[in-house]
């Protein structure tokens, strides 16, 4: 089987699979406050709560994840996460107890495994140097399916909050179908390590990639860009009621259209950037531009004016992961990929813990009575600086480091 057509099928697997979780996104809170008898304040603390559980088991989970994709091959990896997935959304739909659906959600995490496996599944197919694209294409997936998912979720959660679960189950299964028949394995025997528990957990994942020094390097960009580029996902809605006393159709309207430039910026541009300019200067363009569009979120007077911004978004850390994973996967040899790609995925959801309170917590302040002055787009300030920081290791780096030849 040839690599696009492998390409093209663990991609279907990574849509799927974020529509399934997208289908979810929209009822989870009024199913919450359903459990707690109408309590909205009750069931905001326990939204919250169950968020950040499932960004902390993904966070423990995905290097055991990664390492055991190096030892069993991608293939087991990804038809466990699906078949976990599936039982898990069940689940979901039928629990009769709030208790035994946060444990549903909690065990989704554990098992929303696709990406990290997917990831180091392209890592074994791709070229290293057309690894940037493929990236960018699994973030396209993941883009269409954030898309897609949520807006069907709606519908579904229309008829009864619990269908959207059910619905999120069988595709789950389905695609676990899909993928059993047609997604052939990609880690070749050779190219297998052996499991060494030590390294299977974020520390010890991260300490075994920072043998790598150019790994290490890319690490602490890429972590510091993610973290900034939470600021949209944390606050935008907080953001944009505040200021340009946006409703839910507006919101809804401008939530789709970031999706639609992921889509068009991973997917599509990437290709083109990328190959063109190389990683390295990718990494530095789309920093630059991250800066200066979230700052752009915070200064502009009119709610049309995001839409313009949301285009130059595209140029940004849109175009700059994907190229940073390249790098790091360049900088690994083949049966490292699962470890460095589960050790990726734990940091991306540290910043899902920690993100959300500092975020909207500069939010809440320079809106309140206590601040000084009224800033409602303090927490876009904040992110450029963090973006210029990274920018600023970024070009240090790249300046110390010389290009080497990727291991294979």
């Amino acid at each position: 089987m040839s690599p696009k057509v492998r390409l093209v099928i663990v991609l279907s697997v990574v849509y799927i699979d974020m529509l399934g979780i997208g289908l979810a996104f929209p009822v989870l809170p009024r199913l919450i406050e359903q459990f707690e008898g109408g309590d909205i304040s009750l069931a905001s603390y326990i939204y919250g709560g169950l968020a950040a559980a499932y960004s902390a088991m993904q966070f423990l989970c995905a290097p055991l994840i990664g390492a055991l994709s190096d030892r069993y091959g991608r293939r087991p990896v990804i038809l466990l996460a699906l078949a976990g997935m599936g039982v898990n959304y069940f689940l979901l739909a039928f629990a009769p107890s709030l208790w035994l659906f946060a444990l549903g959600r909690m065990v989704a995490g554990a098992f929303g495994a696709t990406f990290t496996a997917a990831g180091a599944y392209l890592a074994d197919v791709t070229p290293p140097e057309k690894r940037a694209q493929s990236f960018g294409l699994i973030g396209a997936a993941f883009g269409f399916g954030f898309i897609t998912g949520p807006a069907l979720g709606g519908v579904l959660g229309g008829v009864d909050l619990r269908l959207p679960f059910v619905v999120a189950g069988c595709l789950s299964l389905v695609d676990f179908a899909f993928a059993f028949f047609a997604l052939p394995e990609s880690l070749a025997p050779e190219n297998r390590k052996s499991l060494n528990l030590k390294y299977a957990n974020p520390v010890g994942a991260l300490r075994e990639v920072g043998r790598y020094s150019s790994v290490l390097g890319l690490m602490v960009i890429f972590v510091l860009a993610t973290f900034a580029n939470r600021v949209a996902e944390m606050t935008w809605v907080l953001f944009t009621s505040y200021r340009f006393h946006w409703g839910p159709t507006e919101t809804g309207w401008s939530l789709a259209a970031v999706g639609v430039m992921f889509v068009v910026g991973q997917g599509g541009l990437v290709r083109v950037v990328v190959p063109r300019i190389g990683e390295r200067r990718a990494i530095l363009l789309g920093l630059t531009v991250s800066a200066m569009t979230v700052t752009l979120y915070g200064i502009v007077p009119r709610g049309w004016m995001v839409f313009p911004v949301m285009v130059l978004a595209v140029f940004g850390w849109t175009i700059a992961q994907p190229a940073v994973q390249a790098l790091m996967s360049r900088s690994v040899p083949a049966n490292e990929q699962g470890l460095l790609q589960g050790a990726l995925s734990s940091m991306m959801n540290l910043t899902s813990i920690v993100g959300p309170p500092i975020w909207t917590g500069l939010f809440a302040f320079f809106v309140s009575e206590q601040a000084p002055v009224v800033v409602p787009g303090a927490a876009f300030f904040a992110a450029a600086v963090v973006f210029v920081i990274a920018l600023v290791l970024a070009h240090r780096w790249f300046a110390a480091a010389p290009v080497t030849a990727p291991l294979t």
